[in-house]
């Protein structure tokens, strides 16, 4: 069996259809295994013998639709693909805090457009940010400078308009905290 975590956009804790113990209902209702969640921010861990990425991202967001009415976006990743982008210490020596601030940026398979990759660093969207990509995860990585005095960057803003909405975001402490529930 094979152990996955779905990352689930657009999950709102305090919306009871949207709380840990019915997202997790959902999974065990398609036969998943070991079904767990991290954090109350959409990020659902199971066992499958599937093997089949999209196919399992499609069949789960049709599934979190029809019983809960959750249409945002769902991206699935294996043990085996996190463990390995935690393994190749993307941020080395920073520690993910109030001034540094690390997230990962999950791309649906189709994300990109015009033939772009997450090998291809994008246009930065502000100096204060560091972008990355780790094409073997499907993951842009970023560092965020927010101690520089003034706004805070809008780089979801600006994922968003760039890529559109099969994407979804994870500090780097989550990845973590995700990865350590799978080993569990």
């Amino acid at each position: 069996m094979t152990r996955y975590v779905a990352l689930l956009r657009g999950i709102t804790p305090s919306l009871p259809n949207m709380a840990n113990d019915k997202l997790r209902g959902v999974f065990e209702g398609l036969g998943y295994e070991d079904v767990g969640s991290v954090l109350a921010s959409g990020n659902i861990v199971f066992r499958t013998e599937e093997t089949d990425g999209p196919a399992l991202e499609e069949r789960i967001q049709q599934a979190l639709n029809d019983e809960l009415g959750i249409a945002g976006g769902t991206i699935i990743r294996s043990h085996a693909e996190l463990r390995a982008l935690l393994d190749a210490d993307p941020f080395p020596g920073l520690t993910h805090g109030r001034g540094t601030y690390l997230t990962a940026t999950f791309l649906k398979d189709g994300a990109l457009k015009d033939g772009a990759s997450p090998e291809q660093s994008p246009e930065q969207p502000d100096p204060r940010t560091r972008i990355v990509g780790d094409p073997a995860a499907r993951v842009f990585l970023a560092v965020i400078d927010n101690r520089t005095p003034g706004t805070t960057p809008d780089f979801m803003g600006w994922l968003d308009r760039t890529y559109g909405k099969d994407i979804t975001t994870r500090t780097w402490l989550t990845v973590q905290r995700i990865v350590k529930k799978m080993e569990a």
